[in-house]
């Protein structure tokens, strides 16, 4: 397989870097490369500044106002965005429900909300998770009554990422419950502004509140927010499930990660020693970089296929299984690589105007409280288990 770049694909290359390099904000880069916490204005900043170039939908066909790029020109982009710093486009509108209104939406629920969201006018989060029902989507309990022309929604989302900085949550909710659990399900889009609604927020091991508790107490929904038929929403979950999982390959961020290690491990400590002389820690990074090396070229490969089928099959698992272990093994060298300086717990070194000194060589001020979070990786979007589970049914056959 050659993953060369055509010279095309390296002009197309030079094209974005001079494009960040000029157009994205310093005070935005600087949070993002500093490990510093990062707000809704950020990511609705830059989603304004990427479509006034034409670039906010970079995974998106022309038709709907997307770039129309390849599947070798968005790993482009995306790479040279982690290099820079750029904050991550808000992936719940941008590559989970914008692909699943294109397939399965009504015009009019086309009309509405793409334009939104490519405009960086509408913040998304996804009300997927609930107390009891993580993996096990199908045994979810929020119920919606259709009454008349609206739904009555009442029950409870849980993990709901960023669910503070949302104006909307796409939901799965039961329908019905007659049948396998499956059948009655039901995808639908609610305000967050609609009265009866909630967030409540979880504050995680490293103190942060990124997820929350979102209740539904008699909230009003539209029927027209519907997406798919009534009962059958869960071909509208598989479908964004299999996108999300294709996000989750985390190879242009797991990059970055390594080349922070490289230059971690080269700085000498207070003896004069530089940890890469570490046989044991050349060895496990070596182990990561062969490993991230074989992954983006299983990536290379999927994307190859998407392009021509236009939505990932079962290599969706595969790539999420492998990207969340490597990114996890290389937060836990970087633990590693921080010591103890690691476990200083100094929260106020994520605002941007802190002004003390870095923790350290790790280029992060809460190396632990990085590698606690992103524990989460394997579990989120499916848990790998589960992936595991559908490899071997629809890959081996098992």
């Amino acid at each position: 397989m050659n993953i060369d770049y055509s010279p095309e694909e390296q002009a197309f290359r030079a094209d974005v870097r001079a494009f960040l390099a000029q157009h994205l904000p310093e005070d935005i880069r600087r949070k993002v490369l500093d490990g510093k916490r990062t707000v809704r204005d950020d990511f609705l900043r830059w989603q304004r500044i990427l479509f006034d170039h034409g670039w906010g939908g970079p995974y998106w066909p022309k038709e709907y106002g997307g770039t129309g790029w390849n599947q070798t020109e968005v790993s482009i982009f995306e790479d040279e965005c982690v290099e820079a710093g750029a904050p991550g486009l808000i992936s719940f509108g941008q590559k989970m429900l914008a692909p699943v209104l294109m397939a399965f939406g009504t015009p009019e629920q086309k009309a509405q909300h793409l334009p939104r969201i490519l405009r960086g006018e509408d913040f998304w989060c996804q009300g997927y998770s609930e107390p009891g029902s993580g993996s096990d989507l199908a045994s979810l309990k929020t119920k919606a009554e259709r009454v008349g022309d609206k739904y009555i929604v009442n029950g409870q989302k849980s993990w709901t990422t960023q669910a503070h900085f949302a104006d909307w949550i796409f939901c799965l909710v039961r329908t019905a419950s007659e049948g396998r659990p499956q059948q009655g399900i039901s995808f639908l889009l609610i305000n967050m502004k609609s009265p009866g609604v909630s967030v409540r927020p979880i504050i995680m091991l490293d103190g942060e509140h990124e997820v929350n508790e979102v209740f539904f107490d008699n909230v009003e929904v539209p029927a027209a927010n519907l997406v798919g038929e009534e009962n059958k929403g869960w071909s509208c979950a598989k479908f964004l499930l299999s996108h999300e999982r294709t996000g989750l390959n985390l190879v242009a961020f797991s990059k970055l990660m390594m080349r922070r290690l490289h230059r971690i491990a080269r700085e000498e400590s207070a003896n004069g020693e530089a940890l890469i002389r570490d046989f044991r820690f050349r060895d496990r990074l070596a182990q990561c970089e062969m490993e991230l090396m074989a992954h983006e070229m299983t990536l290379m490969r999927t994307l190859a296929v998407m392009a021509k089928s236009g939505a990932p099959g079962p290599e969706a698992s595969i790539l999420k299984i492998r990207g969340t272990e490597i990114c996890q093994a290389l937060f836990e060298l970087t633990l590693y690589a921080a010591g103890p300086e690691a476990l200083a717990d100094m929260p106020e070194a994520l605002d941007p105007d802190w002004q003390g000194e870095p923790v350290g060589a790790a280029y992060t001020p809460m190396a632990a409280g990085d590698y606690f979070n992103m524990r989460k990786l394997s579990i989120f979007g499916g848990s790998n288990e589960i992936q595991r589970n559908i490899v071997a049914q629809r890959v081996l056959g098992l």
